[in-house]
C-alpha cells in the first residue's frame, strides 16, 4: 500500500492550490508513491468515496503550473463536522473503508483549524484502532490563526489584496474635497491579522487607512463616533478599516443588528454587517457622507495579485506535509517558523496537530496600539515579507489562466 490520498477543506483561497502543487511535486521527485488520488470536497468525498485520479496531473508540468496559480480549492471543498470517534463511528468506518479498497497508504488534508481537528481525530482514531494509515495536515488559511505556525498560507496573499485596495480605495477618497466617511469591513471573527494588513497600504508614503480596529480589542461606539470626528478635523475624507468580528464590552457583535442569527455545521455564528451598522452609526451622530465597502470573498480569490512568497511557501509547505508522512510522521502539521525579519528567512518543520486543532491565534494585544485604533510598528515588520514578490500569472484573452479538475 504506497497510494496517497490527497483532501482540501474549509475557506478557499488564492494558495491553497499551491500547496496541492507542492504535494503532487514531491511525490514525482520522491518515486515513493505508486497512486495519486484527490477527494471531491473534503472528508465527505472521502465517506462518499467520491474520489478522482490525479496521476496525470502529476506528470503534467505544465498544468501543475497552472493549478499553482489557480484560486480556490480545484479539490473542491467542504465544513463537514467530525465528531468524536467514541460518539460516532461510522464515518471513519467509511473512511478505512475507503483507504483499504483503494490501497492508500498516506492522506494529506490541506485546511485550517476546523481541517487540523479532524486530522487529530482520524489519526487517533486509527492509532487506537491499528490501523496502519499515516494522517498529516497541510495548513492553509487567510485569517492566519492557526497556533505553532509564523503564518498561514494563504494569509499573505489576502493581505496584499487587503492592502492594495486600501491604498487605491485612498487615493480615491482622498481626491474629493467633502467631508466623507470610508468604511472597510475586512474578514476575521475573532483574530484581526487581515484587518491589520490594511496598514501596510502606508509602507510606500501612502495614506492607507486613518483608523483600524482589530476584534481582539473592545469596541466602543462613543470612542469610535470621537476617532470620526478628530480625524475628520484633519482631513475631508477618511478611510477606516474594521474587522467583521468586532464586539462590544459584552461579548456582543456590532453586526449582530445585522445578522440573521443562523450558524454553519461548527456552530459558527455567520457575522457580516459591522460596516454598514457603523455606517448608520456614523449617518446619525455625525450627518456626513458615508458608505460601507464589505471586501468579503474577493480577499481569498485574488490570485491576480497573489504575493509570490505566499504561492512558493505553500508549494513547500505542501512538499514538507509529503516527506513528514514519508518518513511515517502522522498526526502532525506542516508548519513555518521564522529565523529572521530582516532578512526574511525561515524554515519548514512539522508540529504536532492536536496542538494546533482547536487553538486560535491571535493578534499580540501589544501589537495594537495603545488608543485601539492602530497597529504597531512591530506588527508591521511581521507582516511586511509575506506579501513580497509578484506571481507568475498566465493570461490568455486577457483573463488569467485557471485549471479545472
Amino acid at each position: 500500500m504506497k497510494n496517497l490520498l490527497i483532501a482540501q477543506s474549509g475557506g478557499p483561497t488564492a494558495a491553497i492550490n499551491a500547496t496541492l502543487a507542492g504535494v503532487l511535486t514531491g511525490v514525482r521527485a520522491s518515486g515513493k508513491i505508486d497512486k495519486v488520488y484527490g477527494a471531491r470536497n473534503g472528508i465527505e468525498g472521502v465517506i462518499k468515496e467520491r474520489l478522482i485520479d490525479l496521476n496525470e496531473l502529476v506528470r503534467d508540468s505544465k498544468a501543475m503550473d497552472t493549478l499553482t496559480y489557480t484560486p480556490s480549492s480545484a479539490l473542491g471543498t467542504c465544513r463537514y463536522k467530525m465528531k468524536d470517534w467514541r460518539k460516532d463511528e461510522e464515518p471513519y468506518k467509511k473512511i478505512v473503508e475507503t483507504f483499504y479498497k483503494y490501497e492508500i497508504k498516506f492522506f494529506i488534508y490541506i485546511g485550517g483549524n476546523d481541517s487540523m481537528d479532524t486530522v487529530d481525530k482520524l489519526s487517533e482514531y486509527c492509532r487506537f484502532n491499528q490501523h496502519d494509515f499515516i494522517i498529516m495536515g497541510a495548513p492553509k488559511t487567510i485569517d492566519n490563526d492557526l497556533n505553532l505556525t509564523d503564518h498561514s498560507p494563504g494569509y499573505g496573499s489576502a493581505a496584499k489584496y487587503i492592502a492594495t485596495t486600501i491604498s487605491e480605495l485612498a487615493c480615491d477618497i482622498g481626491a474629493y474635497d467633502i467631508p466623507a466617511v470610508t468604511i472597510v469591513e475586512i474578514m476575521g471573527r475573532n483574530a484581526g491579522w487581515l484587518t491589520a494588513s490594511a496598514a501596510l497600504a502606508r509602507i510606500n508614503q501612502g495614506a492607507g487607512a486613518d483608523l483600524i480596529y482589530l476584534c481582539e480589542k473592545e469596541f466602543d461606539n462613543a470612542s469610535f463616533i470621537r476617532d470620526v470626528k478628530e480625524k475628520l478635523a484633519q482631513k475631508p475624507g477618511i478611510l477606516v478599516a474594521v474587522s467583521e468580528g468586532i464586539k462590544d464590552r459584552n461579548g456582543n457583535y456590532v453586526s449582530d443588528q445585522m445578522s440573521s442569527g443562523a450558524v454553519d455545521n461548527f456552530g459558527h455564528k455567520y457575522i457580516a454587517g459591522a460596516a454598514r451598522a457603523l455606517e448608520q452609526l456614523v449617518r446619525k451622530e455625525i450627518g456626513c457622507k458615508v458608505r460601507s465597502i464589505e471586501l468579503n470573498l474577493m480577499q481569498r480569490a485574488a490570485a491576480h495579485i497573489a504575493s509570490e512568497t505566499d504561492i512558493m511557501e505553500s508549494l513547500m509547505l505542501g512538499q514538507k506535509a509529503l516527506s513528514c508522512a514519508l518518513d511515517g510522521e502522522s498526526g502532525r502539521m506542516a508548519a513555518i517558523r521564522r529565523l529572521s525579519d530582516a532578512p526574511y528567512r525561515v524554515e519548514f518543520i512539522s508540529v504536532p496537530v492536536n496542538e494546533v486543532a482547536n487553538h486560535e491565534k491571535t493578534v499580540p494585544l501589544n501589537w495594537i496600539t495603545a488608543d485601539g485604533h492602530d497597529v504597531t510598528e512591530e506588527l508591521i515588520a511581521y507582516m511586511k515579507p509575506l506579501i513580497q514578490g509578484e506571481t507568475n500569472v498566465k493570461y490568455e484573452n486577457g483573463i488569467p489562466l485557471q485549471l479545472k479538475l
